[in-house]
């Protein structure tokens, strides 16, 4: 035999059994995922609805111990399947998801067997419950009357749902906080049966509207007993610690970041941007304030008090830009428009044609945020993301208002449609849900999608957004100080032990935030926990993989073609998209 074919049979012998392996990997991997897909919303019903699997939609989660049981044992089993394939066999993408998948899997026992939200968190109870309503009736995914029946079914089921929850949740081990706002939002959850489900029973044919008026009388007698048992029983006996502690709040963070970074190092890096954001801060109010008063004269060592002062100042410039009362819903549409004009002749991005709508926000969410974006499940194509925008209650103060308004002046307003919708949530998830993986679509990573929508406030004022105007500029960096605060505090908070009165401080005197959006946040960083960080984490990552990405490049770096391929692979944690963005160049790199 030649030496030649002698090497070719050797390679084949090679080359055989490795496809073997990789189409047995590849076999193994598609039943665990489709096994997961299929079973997920008949353990997470009210999940499943929001996802855009319809098939439980007249199902509540089982809050019992027997469905936390089950839901473990089916977590435990696909974490099982899983380990038994040797993911180096499969290709880029799939091992992507599998590893994906292996994170969510381990991350949901974790969070049954140590955190236990189910004991000790009332909250979780009342999002179940409202969700398992307000999903049914906020997007017309299938008719009207397939989703009252649906409706009327889950309205059927709360009174056993709360029985569950009051027999799961240890008193001992609730947190006041906790406690008193479960109490405070509980009536919402009847809140969305008045506004989205009662008015509807007309439609209905005469059986399916009585029973839906039947269902509805019993969930609200369920809902009142539930409501005395939070006043009566839960908040004066909750005795809880609202604080993870170093060690769950370590775990807890290390699975909502899905990243190469520890707690310390994040609380590292944050600190160190704190003090750089508001240098850029200083310098940027200085050349407000001399554009104002060109007779100033400005220390070469202002001390820390003098620059809080200018800052100040400048942003006051700002907050004289608002809205009146009425207008926060026109200008919200307005932003939306000129910030998706802007995109569009600045081709910083393509913009999907996945619909948007501005619509106002649910009563029953008002109060607590400007505006949000909620976009349709992985599952659910073709409808719509709306860009939810609340006008402000009737039943504010003068007082109330005002404050609210220098928080979300004209500026504000702009930078957070940048966020919520463009090029932000909005453009991001609708590019994720082309990606042809279900799979990554439904465990999509909240540190890319945050750090995405900061990094977009960043590339807007970069470009030029507002007319290069520096107030604008000044407000984004405002509102990117929020997200590096935002770490600092889940971290304090949690490990530290830091108390309301030190963490106001940071937020106004450091963040330079209105009383009521530091009093809202320090209420949000005792409720959660993690989440705050996947703001400046998720942004960091997205600036870095830019930096690198643009000097590899060099003068061939086009910033369209960047942001097309970073939005290319779906919501997976930055790192995966890096390794794919740098192994396409290396194999561009070998063929020429």
């Amino acid at each position: 035999m030649r030496p030649a074919t002698r090497l070719a049979v050797c390679a084949i012998a090679v080359l055989v059994p490795a496809i073997a392996a990789a189409d047995e990997a590849r076999e193994a991997f598609a039943a665990v995922r489709d096994s997961y897909l299929g079973g997920l919303a008949a353990h997470y019903p009210v999940y499943g609805t929001t996802l855009g699997d319809h098939r439980f939609d007249d199902r509540l989660d089982d809050v019992s111990a027997a469905g936390r049981s089950a839901q473990r044992a089916w977590l435990a089993e696909h974490q099982q399947r899983l380990d038994a394939i040797d993911l180096a066999d499969l290709p880029v993408a799939e091992r992507t998801d599998a590893e994906l998948l292996a994170h969510e899997l381990s991350s949901g026992l974790w969070q049954i067997d140590e955190l236990q939200a189910w004991a000790w968190d009332p909250l979780y109870y009342n999002a179940l419950a409202g969700g398992a309503l307000y999903s049914l009736m906020a997007r017309e995914f299938a008719p009207l009357p397939e989703r009252l029946a649906a409706a009327t079914a889950r309205l059927e089921a709360l009174p056993q749902f709360f029985v569950a929850a009051r027999a799961a949740l240890r008193p001992e081990r609730v947190p006041a906080i906790h406690a008193e706002t479960a109490l405070a939002q509980h009536r919402g959850v009847i809140g969305i049966v008045d506004a989205l489900i009662e008015p509807s029973i007309g439609t209905l044919d005469a059986d399916a509207a009585e029973r839906l008026r039947r269902a509805i009388d019993t969930a609200r007698g369920a809902a009142t007993e539930h409501e005395a048992w939070l006043r009566d029983q839960l908040v004066p006996n909750a005795a809880g610690d609202f604080r993870l502690g170093r060690e769950r709040y370590n775990t807890k963070l290390k699975y909502t970041l899905n990243a190469d970074m520890t707690a310390p190092a994040v609380r590292r890096l944050a600190e160190q941007e704190y003090q750089r954001v508001r240098t850029e801060m200083y310098d940027v109010a200085r050349d407000i304030y001399a554009g104002r008063y060109p007779q100033s004269l400005f220390p070469d060592a202002p001390t820390d008090a003098y620059k809080q002062a200018i800052i100040r100042a400048a942003l006051e410039v700002a907050y004289a830009d608002s809205p009146p009362r009425d207008g926060v819903v026109t200008a919200a549409r307005e932003s939306l428009q000129t910030t998706t004009d802007f995109v569009r002749a600045k081709n910083l991005v393509r913009i999907p044609d996945a619909p948007l709508e501005i619509i106002l926000m649910p009563e029953f969410q008002r109060g607590i945020s400007l505006a949000y974006c909620d976009s349709p499940g992985a599952l659910d194509k073709g409808l719509a993301t709306y860009y939810a925008v609340s006008p402000i209650p009737d039943d504010w103060t003068d007082a109330q208002t005002d404050g609210y308004l220098r928080e979300y002046n004209y500026r504000s307003i702009h930078n957070l449609t940048v966020h919520e919708a463009m090029p932000g949530h909005y453009l991001q998830l609708a590019h994720a849900n082309e990606y042809p993986s279900v799979l990554r679509a439904v465990l999509q990573s909240g540190t890319f999608i945050e750090g995405w929508a900061v990094y977009t406030e960043h590339v807007m004022v970069d470009a030029g957004y507002y007319d290069d105007d520096p107030l604008m500029r000044l407000i984004q960096l405002k509102w990117y100080l929020r997200a590096v605060i935002n770490a600092i505090l889940d971290q304090a908070v949690h490990v530290d032990g830091l108390d309301r009165e030190s963490a106001m401080q940071l937020l106004i005197e450091g963040g330079f935030q209105e009383e009521r959006e530091a009093a809202g946040k320090w209420i949000r960083a005792q409720l959660t926990s993690a989440q705050l960080s996947t703001y400046f984490v998720g942004y960091q990552q997205h600036a870095a993989l830019r930096q690198e990405i643009e000097s590899l490049d060099g003068d061939n770096f086009n910033l369209r073609a960047y942001h097309d391929a970073v939005l290319s692979y779906g919501s997976p944690p930055v790192r995966y998209v890096r390794n794919r963005l740098l192994a396409q160049r290396q194999a561009s790199a070998s063929t020429n």
